[in-house]
């Protein structure tokens, strides 16, 4: 089970992204991204952390520890901002903590462009979030960090954020379990990630008591009221389900067509011209910022 820590020490919000989660010290001396039940993404976002962080866990992949943080706003009444400090009375009790790793540097494309990843690891990441059909790992938003910090051995990849996958439980009636997804985009499509053989290793591993064991690390209110069911544990059974039907069907949706870096840069390319083509000629002569990859930043500013 998840450990439970309580804050008691406020340090800092983070702005980049609509969950303003915060940085807060805890009675076990450690330092945490706590992300709240109040947020705009919701409890489901919560849910999907746990079950794909621990399961990811599960697997092997690295991916830093999740705790069940309690929280009293009143540690954070000094927040100057006034819609964080409605975050935070809003989100009293129990919220999700993951261990803050300290100088981790996100997964942009220029420490791509220097980082080696080895093609079963990709394949692994990879696999993952098909199987969790998550959507938010992309060239453009890679949820990966590199820590320890580039330069200091051996730097590992590790996975963040997982608030975005899990999309079926959005719509549970129109959920279908062979669904395929387009993973073409994915932040480590251009390292040949072996899928195959992540398939033929993680999918066997992918068992109902395995996901019985994850999803009973939910706390039952972040479950409870889920349309369609009764109690928490008809929701834990309806993710066991489907995450199970899904790993023995995946031969339905295992991504392999993966374009080369040359092809994503004429789509890219192709996507900039349309751009350019319906802005105003005054406009046409301002650079595009948006499509140059900056320099890499710390973890801290890309957990929201």
């Amino acid at each position: 089970m998840l450990r439970e820590v309580t804050a008691t020490r406020y340090l800092e919000p983070l702005r980049t992204g609509g969950s303003v989660p915060g940085v807060f010290e805890a009675d076990d001396l450690g330092t945490y991204v706590v992300k709240f039940t109040g947020s705009a993404q919701g409890r489901k976002a919560l849910v999907a952390e746990v079950i794909v962080g621990e399961l990811a866990r599960a697997l092997g992949l690295r991916f830093p520890e999740l705790v069940l943080a309690h929280f009293d706003p009143a540690i954070a009444a000094d927040e100057p901002h006034q819609e964080v400090r409605e975050l935070h009375t809003s989100s009293a009790g129990v919220n999700l903590g993951m261990d803050y790793l300290p100088g981790a540097r996100d997964f942009t494309p220029e420490v791509a462009g220097v980082f080696p990843v080895d093609p079963l690891e990709a394949g692994r990441i990879v696999w993952l979030d098909a199987l969790t059909v998550n959507v938010d790992r992309t060239v453009h938003s890679s949820n990966l960090v590199v820590w320890p910090t580039l330069g200091v051995a051996p730097p590992r990849l590790w996975l963040i954020d997982h608030g975005a996958a899990l999309v079926f439980h959005h719509r549970w009636d129109g959920s279908d379990p062979a669904k395929a997804y387009d993973f073409r985009h994915h932040a480590l499509g251009h390292y040949g990630p072996d899928v195959r053989a992540a398939d033929a290793e993680l999918a066997p591993k992918v068992t109902e008591e395995l996901l019985r064991e994850i999803t009973a690390e939910v706390p039952d209110d972040w479950l409870a009221g889920e349309p369609g069911f009764a109690t928490p544990a008809e929701t834990r059974a309806a993710y066991v389900r489907y995450l199970h039907a899904r790993a023995r069907a995946s031969a339905a949706w295992l991504p392999t067509d993966f374009p080369s870096a040359q092809e994503l840069a004429e789509e890219n390319a192709r996507r900039a011209e349309r751009t350019q083509r319906g802005r105003p000629d005054w406009l046409k002569r301002v650079p595009d910022l948006h499509g140059k990859p900056a320099a890499a930043q710390d973890w801290s500013v890309h957990l929201g």
